[in-house]
């Protein structure tokens, strides 16, 4: 298990701190040297293993504490906030180290965390809990179906057909709202679901309204808890 604080001894070496826990996990003593040498080079550590922890940024230190927990490499991992702390790299470095551990090596990974982003690329099912109840569960793609009821799509047109193109998208049904706040003739507009597009298109072609690009954002996660929060909250 990983917590979001790490609660590594600081007063101690990273090497020790990694010795008294594989002690600890039963990590049998032939195979404990070799084990700590190749997390602490996994995590970007071994040049400062024998520093005291106390002197590490808490980058260092979050990515030391999930050094201890795969110390005796578990089957079963739960990790809370993982990437809390991590500069860029160092939190691409351990997703990628998560998805090897659940599709490559057939781990069971619980990934607790705020990052929406992080939960979509990385979990095969994501639980919702607000306020300690369970609210939705199931995969990514399940619960934007489900839940997200509307798609936006951006539309790039000539900048000066702007205020034709809006007339246009105004008198169509599939139009739930529009934004024309986009630089360089785009805007985004939201329509009932993606079979609307290609009407969405004719319609504007039909006006003659020269259209250079049409995308569909993919719903995502963070649109799924907003909708799951207002129902909670009677909005």
């Amino acid at each position: 298990m990983l917590t979001e604080t790490p609660s590594l001894d600081e007063r101690l070496t990273a090497w020790d701190n990694l010795s008294i826990y594989a002690d600890l996990y039963g990590v049998p003593h032939t195979e404990m040297r070799q084990r700590i040498v190749e997390l602490l080079a996994e995590f970007d550590l071994a040049d400062r293993a024998q520093e005291k922890v106390a002197g590490y940024s808490k980058g260092m230190k979050q990515r030391l504490a999930l050094a201890r927990a795969l110390l005796h490499k578990p089957e079963l991992l739960f990790l809370d906030e993982a990437t809390s702390g991590l500069d860029p790299i160092a939190a691409h470095h351990v997703n990628n180290l998560i998805e090897r551990m659940a599709r490559r090596e057939n781990r069971t990974v619980f990934l607790c965390t705020h990052n929406l982003v992080e939960a979509q690329k990385l979990c095969d099912r994501v639980a919702v809990l607000e306020h300690g109840q369970l609210v939705a569960l199931g995969t990514p793609a399940e619960l934007t179906r489900q839940y997200v009821r509307r798609l936006d799509v951006e539309i790039e047109v000539a900048e000066e057909q702007m205020p034709a193109t809006l007339n246009v998208l105004k008198s169509l049904p599939e139009l739930v709202a529009g934004d024309p706040s986009k630089p360089n003739g785009a805007l985004v507009v939201a329509i009932n679901h993606r079979e609307s597009i290609p009407d969405v298109l004719n319609s504007l072609v039909q006006n003659h309204i020269r259209v250079y690009r049409i995308a569909p954002q993919e719903a995502n996660l963070e649109q799924v808890y907003f909708t799951l929060h207002d129902e909670k909250e009677g909005v």
